[in-house]
């Protein structure tokens, strides 16, 4: 991969758009609950009200790689618990969402990474992304209202990918994960980049359940904890060792969507250790091989701990490090959506050939979730009456030189059709290939179309989505 092609990887920090009204107080708490006794208020501008019905103007190209480079520098520059563990094997840091994180290790090639993860397994640092838990009687129905997802008849431990999406227009906020942990608590994975706009759209969609004293509703931005992707084929045989023998946990029964708390141990001083609180274990991940995301209690070193103890009892042949790099090439593979990039404000699930997450109950206009009017017409198609969407987003595999975000896509009669959002070579496939936005009635698969690289046109073909199969684990 081109060091532009890292530099931007490594600046695609999502712009932390600022709130707009008097907001109501939000505790941070730690990995056990307890709240800390810093309450961060977050007030906003009078310039926006998010409350409105209409989500912000997708900015240009031009100004969202600006906006980029000043977070970069300006952000509030954390580091996560694995950062001295990183800086130590050999990490090359980078600030990527406010903190310093790894885009790859001085040991393998971003494409060596890319095929170690493939063919063995890969350690990535995912600490930097926000954890939050709801609890009480009316999370369902936030958590309802602010996504297309039916979350309230999910399996405990079951998880399942979502949006949050914009009053009005359907727009998507962020991605995220949400994973029903109890008969009323959930716990919400959202992207680093979007923190503090996250922050704003939760604290203003929850004015009025927030009440401590009701019991009702009760939301926590969880601290103090670490999130690892364990991922690979081998992923399984590693974790395993890993988890105290005395919680009686068998992998091979837990499938993919699927999550387990469990306690963790490793080596210290030559003697296993059972490391504190209970680890969330969940199998999934942002490659599209078999794999896991761990949420732990971090504290005390544990974190570095236990990637040291990871890495030392799998040796080098079955386990190394991997960062931003090889999870990018890794993700676009399996045809995985970047915030900012191949989803933003501006776009809706349909559009993004989300609809699978949307089920049927909740497809039409009344669902009572942001932007239900809308999507229910995007459902359905123009020429069964409904109105259908003007744009979808397609995989392209690119014959010639990479094409990158901002390039724009053509037909064969020269009619601009569409606009690249993620692009790069892919080690698997020994090719190029990329995501974009086309024309609806150009999105079909074999459709050929051309992309203007570096000023001259190349070839692409319109291609299904992921471009190499997933390898979840569903069991037999």
């Amino acid at each position: 991969m081109a060091r532009s092609r890292l530099a931007s990887t490594a600046r695609a920090i999502r712009p932390l758009v600022q709130a707009t009204c008097q907001s109501p107080r939000r505790f941070l708490t730690d990995a056990g609950g307890a709240r800390s006794a810093s309450v961060v208020q977050v007030t906003r501008p009078t310039h926006r009200c998010y409350s409105s019905s209409v989500g912000p103007e997708k900015p240009t190209l031009e100004a969202r790689q600006q906006w980029r480079e000043q977070l970069a520098t300006a952000a509030k520059q954390d580091k996560t618990p694995l950062y001295d563990f990183h800086i130590a094997h050999g990490g090359k840091m980078v600030l990527f969402g406010g903190h310093h994180m790894p885009v790859q290790y001085q040991d393998l090639t971003l494409v060596q990474s890319h095929h170690f993860t493939r063919e063995h397994a890969s350690l990535f640092d995912v600490s930097h992304m926000v954890q939050h838990r709801l609890t009480g009687p009316r999370a369902a129905d936030f958590l309802e209202r602010v996504t297309p997802s039916s979350v309230r008849d999910m399996p405990i431990n079951s998880s399942k990918l979502s949006t949050f999406l914009w009053p009005g227009t359907g727009g998507i906020v962020d991605d995220t994960m949400i994973t029903r942990t109890g008969d009323e608590e959930y716990r919400v994975v959202s992207n680093a980049g979007t923190r503090e706009k996250i922050f704003t759209f939760f604290t203003e969609e929850t004015k009025d359940l927030q009440n401590p004293e009701s019991g009702e509703f009760w939301w926590e931005v969880l601290q103090g904890l670490g999130l690892v992707a364990l991922q690979g084929p081998k992923s399984a045989g590693i974790l395993q060792d890993l988890i105290d023998p005395a919680e009686n946990v068998n992998l091979q029964e837990l499938y993919f969507g699927n999550s387990v708390f469990a306690s963790l141990r490793a080596k210290k001083d030559g003697a296993w250790v059972t490391l504190p609180g209970k680890a969330m274990i969940s199998r999934g991940g942002y490659t599209g091989e078999d794999g896991f995301e761990i949420s732990f209690d971090a504290k005390d070193g544990a974190a570095e701990l236990l990637a040291t103890t990871m890495l030392e009892l799998s040796g080098p042949e079955n386990l190394r490090l991997a960062g931003l790099g090889a999870r990018d090439s890794l993700r676009l593979e399996a045809g995985m959506c970047l915030y900012g990039h191949d989803i933003d404000d501006t776009t809706t699930p349909v559009e993004a050939g989300l609809s699978w997450i949307i089920p049927k109950e909740r497809r039409g206009a009344d669902a009572g979730f942001h932007g239900a009017e809308t999507i229910s017409q995007q459902l359905v198609l123009k020429s069964k009456g409904g109105k259908g969407v003007d744009r979808r987003r397609v995989g392209l595999t690119v014959q010639g030189a990479p094409a990158r975000e901002g390039a724009e896509v053509f037909t064969k009669e020269g009619e601009k059709v569409g606009v690249v959002t993620s692009g790069s070579p892919s080690p698997t496939l020994g090719k190029n290939i990329a995501m974009a936005y086309v024309k609806d009635g150009q999105h079909k698969a074999g459709t050929e179309l051309d992309v203007v690289v570096r000023g001259r046109k190349r070839g692409v073909t319109v291609t299904k989505m992921p471009f190499v199969a997933s390898k979840y684990f569903k069991g037999a």
